[in-house]
C-alpha cells in the first residue's frame, strides 16, 4: 500500500473515469430526454484553443468546442494543475465554483496526484455524438494496471458548451445539494474509510509479525520497518489520522488507536483495535471529538 493510497483519492472517488482511467462514466446512465439547464458561456471552454485538425495526440479531426475538443482541453487543464478550468467542463462545477482561492488551495495536494498521473499526450480517437449526448473514446492508463486502454468518456450538452459526465445522476444530485462542501465532505468520508483499513491491515500486521517473533507484538515502527505496515502510518500528513499502537508490559497483548490530526476536517470517527479473550480483533469507531478512544 503506497502512501498515495491514503492521500484524499479523488483520482478514484471523484472523477471516475477521466481521473486516468476509472471509467464510472460509464455508469453514469443518462437519460436520453432529460433537458438540462444551460450554463452561461464561460471563458474556460476555450481557453486552449486546438487548431482545426490535430495532428499529435490525436487520431480524429477536432474541432473548436466539440466534445472531443472538450475532453482534450480538460485533460490539459488538469495536467497543468488548472483545476478550477478543469473541472468546470464537468458536472462538478457546482461544487467548485463556490469555493474561494484558499478553498481550492487546500485542496491542491489531492488535485496535483491526479495531476501527476495525467499523461502528456492523449491520444483521442473517437467521438460520437446523439443530440444532446456524445462518447468520446480516448487512450488512457487504466486506474489499477496503469496499461494504456481505450477509454468511454461521456458528456452532455448544456447551452452551446458540452460538460463531461464525471458522476452519475444520484452523486450529480448531492453536489448540487453541497455545493462548495461536497469536496471537503467526500475527502473525510475517504479518510475516514483508508482509516478503517489502516487499521484492519494494522491487526494483520500484527498476527504475522507474532508468527514470526514468538507470540510477541510489535511497535507501529517495528511494523513499517517489516514492511508490514507503510510508512504513512507513521504521521498525518497524508492520512489526515494520527495511528498509535500501545503495546502491554510482556509484549503479548496490545490495543491501537486511530484519531483525526483535525477533528471535522480531516476525519470525525475515532477508531479502537483491541484483542478479545481469545485473542481475536475488534474495532470499534465512533465520534470522540477528535479524541483518541480508551479501552
Amino acid at each position: 500500500m503506497s502512501k498515495a493510497f491514503f492521500q484524499v483519492n479523488l483520482l478514484t472517488v471523484i472523477f471516475s473515469v477521466l481521473m486516468v482511467g476509472g471509467c464510472a462514466v460509464e455508469a453514469a446512465k443518462v437519460n436520453e430526454t432529460e433537458k438540462s439547464a444551460p450554463v452561461k458561456n464561460t471563458e474556460f471552454q476555450s481557453s486552449v484553443k486546438a487548431p482545426p485538425r490535430t495532428t499529435k495526440g490525436a487520431s480524429i479531426e477536432i474541432t473548436k468546442d466539440s466534445p472531443a475538443d472538450t475532453v482534450r482541453v480538460f485533460y490539459k487543464s488538469l495536467r497543468e494543475n488548472r483545476f478550477r478550468e478543469a473541472m468546470f467542463l464537468t458536472n462538478l462545477r457546482p461544487a467548485i465554483e463556490g469555493l474561494t482561492d484558499t478553498e481550492l488551495a487546500d485542496l491542491h495536494l489531492d488535485l496535483a496526484t491526479i495531476a501527476q498521473q495525467i499523461p502528456a499526450e492523449i491520444e483521442i480517437n473517437g467521438e460520437i455524438i446523439s443530440g444532446n449526448y456524445a462518447t468520446v473514446t480516448a487512450k488512457l492508463p487504466d486506474n489499477e494496471t496503469k496499461q494504456i486502454t481505450l477509454q468511454e468518456i461521456r458528456l452532455r450538452k448544456e447551452g452551446n458548451y458540452w460538460i463531461i459526465l464525471t458522476v452519475d445522476e444520484q452523486a450529480e444530485s448531492t453536489i448540487k445539494k453541497e455545493g462548495n462542501k461536497y469536496f471537503f465532505n467526500l475527502r473525510l468520508q475517504t479518510h475516514e474509510s483508508e482509516a478503517k483499513a489502516m487499521m484492519e491491515r494494522i491487526s494483520k500486521a500484527q498476527m504475522v509479525y507474532a508468527l514470526q517473533n514468538g507470540g510477541f507484538y510489535g511497535e507501529i515502527n517495528a511494523l513499517v520497518e517489516k514492511g508490514f505496515l507503510p510508512e504513512d502510518a507513521l504521521t498525518s500528513d497524508s492520512t489526515g489520522y494520527n495511528y498509535r499502537v500501545i503495546l502491554s508490559s510482556d509484549k503479548k497483548k496490545y490495543y491501537a488507536t486511530a484519531e483525526p490530526s483535525v477533528f471535522g476536517k480531516t476525519g470525525k470517527l475515532s477508531f479502537l483495535l483491541e484483542l478479545d479473550d481469545k485473542k481475536s480483533p475488534r474495532l470499534t469507531a465512533k465520534e470522540n471529538q477528535g479524541q483518541p478512544l480508551k479501552k
